[in-house]
C-alpha cells in the first residue's frame, strides 16, 4: 500500500505525548515538532490514528510542502500537485490558512491563489470547465511558515476531543485531550484507585475509565474521511473492528470523580453513561475538605477553580491552602494538579517534585506533580 505523509496536530506541551501514541501504535519515522507530530504511513493509519489517538487534536494528509516567496510561485508549486489523485469531481474543498513570518502575509489573498490552482489542476484531470461540489468534505489549509509553504487536508471533521460522550454543557470544561494528557502524565495505572475532587462534568475520570479499558476515544464518532473515496471502506471496517476486539471491557476499575455542585454531578453521570464506562466511575457529592479514602495507594488528577474571575481570587487562596492539608495527609498517594494560578505552591504548602507547562485553551498553566511512593506489587 502506498505510503502518505500524516501530521497530528497536537497543543503546546502535548506534543511528546502525540509522538508517543503515535509510535505506540506502530508508526515509524515519527518527528515532534512544535504543534505538530509528522510521520508516513499508509492509508489504514487515517484511520487509527483517529480513532485511537488521546491527545491529538486532528489528522492531517499533508498533500505538499515547498518554499514560496510570491504569489505566482504559491500558485504554480500547488497546482504541481497530485490534487487530481485525491479529490475528486464533486469535492467540496474549502481552504483556510494562517501565514506567520513569511513574505506572503495576506491570509485571504494565499487562500484564493491555492483554491484557484487547484481548480485549473482539476480541470485539466476531469476536462470540465465547472464544479459543484456537492460530495465529500475535503477541508485544505494552506499554512506559511517562514516562507515554507504545507498544504494539507482535514482528515478528522470536528475536533479529536469530541469524543462524542460530552453533549451537555458546563463552564469552563477541560478538553477531553487535556484531561488524557494529565492522565498519560501521572503514574496512574489501571490497578490503581483514582480520584478527581473537583471534577465537574467527569472529564478526568471518563478519560481514565476509557484508558483502563483501553477503549478507542474515537469509538462512538464520526470521521469526514470515511466519505473519501480515497480510503477503501475496508480500512474503516478493520479500524473500527480493532477497537473493539482490543477494547478490555471487563477490566475492573476504582475511579472516583466528586465535587460541590450537585448539578454539575448529574452532568457528569450522564457524561460517563454516554461514554459506556458509568458502571466504572463513581460520583459523590463531597467537598475537598471531606475527601478521604480507605486505600492506602492511589493518584489524586485534579483540575480546581483557578481564581481568574474577579472576586474569586480569595476563596481560591483558601481552597488551595485546604488541599495542602488534605492532600498532605494522604502521605502514599501521588496527587497531579494543573492550575493557571503562580501562587499554587506557595499556598499549597509543597513545592511539587516536578512541574509541566500546559496550556489549558488559551490559560497557560503548570501541572504540578507530587510524586508518592511506589506501592508493593500486589495493592490493597
Amino acid at each position: 500500500m502506498r505510503k502518505i505523509d500524516l501530521i497530528a496536530t497536537a497543543t503546546f506541551g502535548l506534543e511528546a505525548i502525540v509522538g508517543r501514541e503515535v509510535k505506540a501504535l506502530g508508526y515509524e519515522d515519527v518527528k515532534v515538532e512544535n504543534g505538530r507530530v509528522d510521520f508516513t504511513a499508509d492509508a489504514s493509519a487515517i484511520c487509527r490514528t483517529n480513532l485511537w489517538l488521546r491527545t491529538a487534536d486532528r489528522i492531517l494528509l499533508k498533500v505538499g510542502e515547498f518554499k514560496a516567496f510570491s504569489f505566482d510561485e504559491l500558485f504554480e508549486k500547488t497546482k504541481a500537485l497530485p490534487w487530481g489523485d485525491i479529490l475528486p469531481e464533486n469535492a467540496i474543498f474549502p481552504v483556510n490558512g494562517k501565514s506567520i513570518n513569511s513574505k506572503l502575509s495576506s491570509v485571504p489573498d494565499c487562500q484564493a491563489i491555492v483554491k484557484k490552482a487547484i481548480v485549473e489542476k482539476m480541470k485539466q484531470k476531469y476536462k470540465r470547465e465547472w464544479f459543484e461540489e456537492n460530495g465529500a468534505t475535503y477541508s485544505i489549509e494552506v499554512a506559511l511558515l517562514k516562507d515554507v509553504v504545507t498544504l494539507t487536508i482535514d482528515t478528522s471533521g470536528a475536533g479529536l476531543h469530541k469524543r462524542g460522550y460530552r453533549t451537555l454543557s458546563n463552564r469552563a470544561p477541560l478538553k477531553e485531550t487535556l484531561a488524557a494528557a494529565l492522565i498519560s502524565l501521572s503514574y496512574w495505572n489501571p490497578d490503581r484507585v483514582l480520584i478527581d475532587p473537583f471534577c465537574g462534568s467527569g472529564t478526568i475520570p471518563i478519560e481514565a475509565a476509557l484508558i483502563g479499558k483501553n477503549i478507542a476515544p474515537g469509538i462512538n464518532r464520526n470521521f469526514v474521511s470515511e466519505d473519501w473515496g480515497l480510503i477503501p471502506k475496508e480500512l474503516w471496517r478493520n479500524a473500527r473492528k480493532e477497537t473493539h476486539d482490543l477494547a478490555k471491557y471487563d477490566r475492573p476499575l476504582r475511579i472516583y470523580g466528586s465535587d460541590v455542585d450537585g448539578e454539575v454531578l448529574s452532568i457528569a453521570r450522564y457524561h460517563a453513561r454516554e461514554a459506556g464506562v458509568d458502571e466504572d466511575v463513581h460520583f459523590q457529592k463531597l467537598g475537598v475538605a471531606d475527601l478521604r479514602s480507605r486505600f492506602e495507594y492511589g493518584c489524586i488528577i485534579t483540575n480546581p477553580p483557578y481564581g481568574e474571575r474577579i472576586g474569586e481570587r480569595d476563596e481560591v487562596e483558601e481552597l488551595y491552602k485546604t488541599m495542602g492539608k488534605v492532600f498532605g495527609e494522604m502521605e502514599t498517594w501521588s496527587k497531579y494538579i494543573i492550575t493557571s494560578n503562580s501562587d499554587f505552591e506557595k499556598l499549597y504548602g509543597t513545592k511539587a517534585d516536578r512541574r509541566r507547562k500546559l496550556y489549558n485553551g488559551r490559560l497557560e498553566c503548570q501541572y504540578y506533580q507530587y510524586q508518592g511512593p511506589r506501592p508493593p506489587r500486589r495493592e490493597e
